[in-house]
């Protein structure tokens, strides 16, 4: 058994022996593999810490950038109390439409709301519609994009918010300083805005796993 088969394994151990059998997650995920949806989903373990995480902070108002099938969306809101409020922000009108059948089949489609369209296009539309603060934000979309997304996190922000940024290690690719994957560079330029922004406390963890090598930044805006 090499090394990426023993993290599956371990993956799998986890997942099955603390969060059981969930039907409607697993249902979520074949109708992303049946709509031909590319498989870049958190894993279950993943998408359950981020449950956590946003069940620990209290959080009330939740924005996501990329919602893909609306895997992570889910358990997001599943976290919200019965007067939280979930945004998220997709590219593509095929995505949204699965995700919108999948938020619906979960049973969450009235905490959830889906905006269609560049992330950099609806982001400036966020505060004239009434969404001036979130207090947490996940950020799982292109990565070229992310420092940019990063300043609107934090536009959209107050002190205490929580920012997650995910695929920020790229396989250990995120250390290549010559690298030509613009993938690799939006991650390093976004490491380096977090570096200098006096705003906000962060850090990163490396994961392994279900979905091979990679990593997430934790951050929390400051008082």
């Amino acid at each position: 058994m090499n090394i990426s088969e023993k993290w599956n394994d371990v993956d799998l151990y986890f997942t099955n022996k603390l969060q059981g059998s969930d039907s409607i997650m697993d249902s979520v995920l074949n109708a992303n593999v049946e709509a031909g949806l590319p498989a870049i989903d958190v894993s279950p373990n993943q998408g359950k810490f981020l449950h956590l995480l946003a069940k620990l902070h209290g959080a009330k108002n939740i924005l996501e950038i990329g919602t893909l099938g609306g895997y992570s969306s889910i358990w997001l809101a599943r976290a919200l109390p019965e007067d939280g409020h979930l945004i998220t922000l997709e590219y593509s009108e095929k995505h949204a439409r699965v995700a919108n059948e999948n938020i619906r089949r979960a049973g969450v489609e009235s905490k959830i709301d889906i905006m269609i369209g560049p992330a950099l296009e609806t982001l400036p539309t966020l505060k004239g519609k009434g969404f001036s603060q979130f207090d947490f934000i996940f950020i799982d979309a292109d990565k070229p994009n992310n420092p940019h997304y990063l300043k609107w996190a934090l536009e959209l922000s107050r002190p205490g918010t929580v920012i997650i940024g995910d695929n920020v290690v790229r396989n250990g690719h995120v250390v290549d300083g010559d690298s030509k994957d613009l993938n690799v560079q939006g991650v390093r330029q976004f490491i380096d805005l977090l570096s200098e922004e006096s705003r906000i406390d962060s850090t990163a963890i490396q994961t392994v796993g279900a979905k091979g090598y990679d990593g997430f930044v934790l951050g929390v805006v400051k008082e």
